[in-house]
């Protein structure tokens, strides 16, 4: 028996500045996990993950990723995500120094 489809966002890093970038309903691109469109259906999920890849001028290394629904939107469920919602982890600048972590 497959495994249940658990809620996924498709995510990727921007290709000039290498943020973590999240996928939109609106197909577009955002730094703000909590705008990213959040998928229940595995087949959707899969669909939006091919327009993401197809834009290669813009993204490297898109994915699905675990999410969950939170009050302001899709939030990550692991370990790995969070991190990537903090931004680069080599010193204090960007994402780190202008948002504080949510919990």
């Amino acid at each position: 028996m497959p495994a249940r489809f658990t809620p996924k966002v498709v995510t990727a890093n921007a290709l000039l500045e290498g943020d973590a970038i999240w996928y939109t309903a609106q197909g577009t691109w955002t730094r703000d996990m909590a705008e990213a469109e959040l998928f229940t259906d595995e087949a959707h999920a899969d669909l939006r993950l091919l327009q993401a890849k197809a834009r290669a001028s813009e993204i490297a290394g898109a994915y699905l990723a675990d999410a969950q629904m939170g009050a302001d939107g899709p939030e990550p469920v692991h370990f790995r995500e969070a991190f990537r919602t903090r931004g680069p982890s080599n010193y204090a600048h960007g994402k780190q120094v202008e948002t504080p972590p949510r919990t």
